[in-house]
Parts: structure tokens; sequence; C-alpha cells
């Protein structure tokens, strides 16, 4: 009988589909502005990858919405740590990260095989404080900050990782990076990354992420020459939904308008109509008007949608139309990739299959090629 460890941040990302930048310490503020959880939806997308194994299994894991909820209702044996931990949402105003800190060094001592753990780069941090590189462990991604190649590229991803460990058909882990940064300077478009330390994760780079890289300053000349084309085709009359990042920011600049650099601004006729809008407050303007979505993908990690640009969410995506979603990414950012497909992983799965597919993505001033976008 197999062990494995679950511990789920149950408030990760809930700060990010609202503008928030994060969920450090803003909880309260999230859900007022209508935040849901969504942590434990994303790991009940991992656990179905687990299901075929689930009579060879034993979850380890922490009290109600740490774990324990939706691992009972998946039917998997279920035994739940109480050293520590809150039971439920509303605990988790005044969340320290003494309980993930404590339940994973529980974990560790219940003898677990593999800890699978539920958050974004704060989580990693957590659990690297617990256990270091003594246990091996894996990251379901569900924060707003997911810098670090600990995480799987998705749940899906996760859970397959993780049944292959369990299962002994990977057998190797690799020491990863536990990147992290400041979410108050982050707020204030301060960009700030430090290396915290490292995780060992099952070793099969198919499932598991790149770390965040930023875009060089020596890409200037091809972010400007972009944000030509751009400029000169937009038409008229059409709200234009200007995703986060360093290249699109190019498309602001040149059009001399204040941007969010880690945010979502929306403009008409050249000129802003709102800046760092999220979710509802988007769809507020663009519902049943025409629309078109500029966006970039995260620089050594790929993603499209998912990573840093929460604010876009499935509705708003949905809303805009896959035929309207333009791509922006200079030639030394595709070169990267070294021809793997560029990267979803929204909340909505069905979303996700939808918008796999051939893009034509702007690469300078009259030109462009061909990206596969695809699940993982």
């Amino acid at each position: 009988m197999k062990k494995l460890g679950l511990l789920i941040n149950p408030v990760a990302g809930m700060g990010g589909s609202v503008g928030l930048k994060g969920t450090d310490h803003m909880v309260e503020e999230a859900i007022r502005r209508g935040a849901k959880p969504r942590a434990n939806d994303r790991v009940r997308q991992a656990l179905r990858e687990l299901l075929e194994i689930k009579n060879e299994l034993e979850i380890v894991t922490c009290p109600g919405d740490m774990g324990e909820d939706t691992a009972k209702s998946m039917g998997f044996r279920t035994t739940v740590l109480h050293t520590g931990g809150r039971r439920s949402l509303k605990d988790l105003f005044d969340s320290s990260r003494t309980d993930t800190i404590v339940l994973s060094k529980a974990m560790e001592e219940a003898g677990v095989d593999l800890l699978l753990f539920a958050g974004g780069d704060g989580t990693a941090r957590d659990i690297y404080e617990g256990v270091g590189t003594e246990l091996p462990a894996l990251g379901i991604p569900a924060g707003v900050k997911i810098h670090s190649p600990v995480y799987a590229k998705n749940p899906q991803s996760a859970g397959d990782l993780a049944k292959l460990w369990l299962t002994g058909k990977v057998t190797k882990t690799a020491e990863q990076e536990v990147l992290d940064i400041d979410e108050e300077l982050y707020r204030q478009e301060i960009i700030n990354t430090r290396l915290y330390g490292y995780l060992s994760v099952p070793l099969e780079h198919v499932f598991t992420q790149n770390r965040k890289a930023p875009t060089p300053l020596s890409e200037t000349a091809s972010i400007e020459s972009i944000a030509h084309e751009i400029v000169e085709h937009m038409e008229e009359d059409t709200y234009y939904l200007i995703g986060a990042g360093t290249t699109t920011r190019g498309v602001m600049q040149m059009l001399g308008l204040k941007n969010t650099l880690i945010g979502v601004d929306l403009i008409r006729n050249k000129e802003l109509v709102a800046n760092d809008i999220y979710g509802d407050k988007i769809l507020d303007f663009i519902k049943g008007k025409k629309t078109k979505l500029i966006v970039t993908v995260t620089g050594g990690q790929g993603f499209l949608f998912g990573r840093g640009n929460q604010q876009i969410t499935p509705e708003v995506i949905r809303e805009i139309g896959k035929e309207n979603i333009i791509i922006l990414a200079t030639k030394a950012k595709i070169a990267e990739f070294h021809h793997q497909p560029f990267l979803v992983d929204t909340p909505d799965e069905e979303l996700n299959k939808e918008l796999c597919g051939y893009y034509r993505v702007i690469t300078a001033y009259g030109e462009f090629t061909m990206c596969r976008v695809s699940e993982s």
C-alpha cells in the first residue's frame, strides 16, 4: 500500500481572478470582490488520474478544506492528520504559514511516498521549510504566482506524474528551485524573484513546468517593432484588452497610455478606457461589443493563459472568442521553447481543449509565425 501525502492551500489563487496579483493577506478583499475558492477543484482534476490505483493507495492528508474533504468525496482511503491545520475556509482569514510547515513535517514522519501539494510559490516555500529535500514533493498549480519549477504544467499532469511515481514507473528525483516574489512589491509592479531553496521533484520533464524567466533588456527593439504592427492595424470602435507582460506593455507605451505591467488594461480608439481591470469588471465593458485580446506567453514557461493573467477569466475568453486572440512574442522568446507548444491552464477544462490549435503569432513589424497551443 502506497502513501500519498496531500496538502491543499484552499485559498490559493483566489486573488488572481479579481486583480489582486496574489492572495497573501488578501483573502477577505478577494472574497469581497467576488472571488471563489478553486484550489480544491484543481486537486480533484489531479486526483482523477489516480482513481485507477485507488485500491492500492492511502492518502494522508489535512483536515477539512486542506485535503480531507476532497479526498473522501472521491472515495480514497484517507488518514487525517490533526497536527495544527484549519478545518474550513472561514478559519483562513488570518492564515499563517505554520500549518503548512507543521503538517508537511507530520506527513514526512507518517512515511508518505510523495507529498502532493496545491498552491502557489508561497505554498512551495512553506513545503520547503517543512521537509526540504528529504521527501519527494510535487505541486499542483493553483496559485497566482507560479514561478517555481516544482509545479506540474497543469493538474492532470500532476496526477499523471504522481501515479507514475507511486507505481514505480518513475524512480528518480531532481532538486528543483523554490522561487517566490514579494507580493507587496509585486502589486507595485516591482518584480524581485528570490531563490528560497529546493524540493526533490519526481524527474519527468514532460509533466513539469519550467521556471519563469524575465524578458531581457536586449529585446526592447523587437518589442517596439511588434507594437508598431499592432498599433498600425488597430480597428476603430473596437475594444482591445491588453494582457500582462513586457511584450504587451510595448503597445501601451507606443500609444502613450498608462500601463499595468502585471495587470490587464482596456483601450478603445487608441485611448485608455480602464487600467488594471479583471473578470466581471471586464465583462461590464465588453459584453456584446467587438473586442480583441492581446496577450503574450510567459518567458521560460510558455503559458498563454493560467500564469500571471488570471484576471482574464474563462468567461472573458469565451466572450471575446478564440478567433479574436492576438498573440505577441519576440523571435528570441519563441526560440526558447525549441518548437514546444504554448500552454493553456485555465480553471475551465473544456475551454482549455477549445483553445488548442495553431495560432498566428506576431514576431515583428509585418512578420508572424504559426505556433501550436496545447494543454500540456
